[in-house]
């Protein structure tokens, strides 16, 4: 697995442990089971590859703190640091899948047509799209997934269910029923996750660039 995506799984997984809220390493169990570090982030747009789910996760954790930090205030941030860390590393804990079966299938093209000589159509993962919503899952949105996959493990607050439930604000499915009534939870999740899918993470992992070589390096200038 990428060095990256370790990193992130062991960064969720600490965080995760540290709000020390009971059933929480049930949960971890869980997601273990279910696939969450293997998981895409989504089907063509950021993150769209294998670990890519939990590396977005790290991000929006990370950020969630940093903005958490400054829009809440230091007494305020205290308060609502445990629950700003729960909804932000299970808000999409949904895009594992539900009732045993993944969220996102590979989404698999024609390759080519078929010919005298070679008459089966043969097919590949596409390249622009490589993962489609799995089209055996009934449909429900991830969001809805994903407190309902939490809530078997872990009890979360009002403000906590509310949080992930309306994580994509007002692009997700719940839009009308949010607007006039977002809150401060809510809002600061969706920053986080839209921040980090639009403008901090392209389609694949990023590029891990190695270590400098001491005897390759420029000297100073007398």
């Amino acid at each position: 697995m990428n060095d990256i995506v370790n990193e992130s799984a062991a960064y969720v997984k600490k965080t995760l442990k540290a709000t020390k809220r009971p059933g929480i390493m049930d949960l971890l169990a869980h997601m273990e089971e279910i696939g969450f570090y293997k998981a895409p982030a989504s089907g063509g747009n950021h993150l769209c590859c294998e670990g890519g789910l939990v590396v977005h996760t790290a991000n929006v954790m990370k950020l969630a703190e940093k903005a958490g930090k400054v829009f809440l205030g230091p007494e305020k941030f205290k308060e609502m640091r445990n629950s700003i860390r729960i909804v932000a590393g299970l808000h999409d804990l949904g895009k594992c899948g539900a009732w045993n079966k993944v969220y996102y299938a590979e989404n698999m093209i024609q390759d080519g047509r078929p010919t005298k000589a070679n008459p089966e159509q043969k097919y590949k993962r596409s390249e622009k799209k490589p993962f489609e919503v799995n089209r055996g899952l009934v449909h429900v949105d991830h969001p809805m997934l994903s407190v309902k996959e939490a809530d078997l493990y872990i009890e979360l607050t009002e403000e906590e269910y509310f949080a992930i439930l309306y994580h994509d604000g007002m692009y997700g499915s719940l839009a009308y029923y949010l607007k006039n009534h977002e809150r401060p939870l809510q809002t600061l999740l969706h920053f986080a996750d839209y921040w980090c899918a639009q403008f901090e993470e392209g389609k694949s992992l990023p590029v891990e660039e190695p270590a400098p070589d001491p005897e390759e390096e420029e000297l100073p200038f007398n």
